[in-house]
């Protein structure tokens, strides 16, 4: 019974955490916005998700390690990081362009909010059917 309430939440639970670490992308460019010579990130979405869904770059990649002597880590297998394209030259180098990142940042929120609330009223009409025996 647990395995198919996760696989019917499966693709909603991949969106929302992939939702979230955008959401972390996007701020730390808001973060960054007067310092010099950063450069704006971005992950492909769409191209993310499919790989969540099909498997591929799901969970935590180990790094590599060009020494015994380092430590240990995992970087995130969630969605690989993009430079975002330049639309204003800067001339401290930083690419960073306030009303894209607000935007952006602002859709992103608004569509996590709606994974949510679509996951709750998925888990209410689950809650429903075997409370009424159904």
């Amino acid at each position: 019974m647990v395995s198919k309430l996760d696989n019917a939440l499966a693709f909603q639970q991949q969106a929302l955490g992939l939702r979230a670490y955008r959401q972390q992308v996007l701020a730390s460019n808001i973060a960054n916005a007067d310092t010099p010579h950063y450069k704006a990130r971005d992950i492909d979405f769409s191209a993310a998700l499919k790989n969540a869904v099909a498997g591929r770059g799901n969970g935590d990649l180990a790094l590599a390690a060009s020494s015994p002597r380092h430590l240990g880590g995992v970087g995130t297998g969630a969605a690989p990081l993009l430079y975002r394209k330049e639309t204003q030259s800067s001339v401290d180098g930083n690419t960073v362009d306030m009303d894209i990142e607000r935007s952006q940042f602002a859709e992103n929120a608004i569509h996590y909010e709606a994974g949510v609330a679509f996951i709750t009223h998925q888990l209410r009409m689950m809650s429903a059917a075997m409370s009424t025996g159904q």
